[in-house]
Parts: structure tokens; C-alpha cells; sequence
């Protein structure tokens, strides 16, 4: 199903994306949730560095 979503955001000219799922730490509960964004290709690290 992933391929399917970032192979339709795919068109000749654009800019390549990437879907991204980041698992993210609850500070209160401590159990971990996961955070899924589609980025351009170049962002990646950004959204991975970010908090």
C-alpha cells in the first residue's frame, strides 16, 4: 500500500517524495507512537533529526 501512495505523488517534473515513519517516545506513558509524513526526498534527514 505504501509503494501505491508515493508512486501516485510521482509525476514527470516533480519532485521525488518519500513516505517516512519516525517512532517517537511518549514522555508520559513511555510506550511509542509513530509519526508518518510524506517528504520530498531531500528533507528526510530534517524530519528524522527532528524531535
Amino acid at each position: 500500500m505504501a509503494k501505491k501512495a508515493v508512486a501516485t505523488l510521482r509525476q514527470k517534473g516533480e519532485q521525488d517524495f518519500t513516505k517516512v515513519v519516525k517512532m517517537v517516545r511518549s514522555t508520559k506513558t513511555g510506550a511509542y507512537t509513530f509519526k508518518e509524513a510524506i517528504v520530498p526526498s531531500s528533507e528526510v534527514k530534517n524530519f528524522l533529526d527532528s524531535k
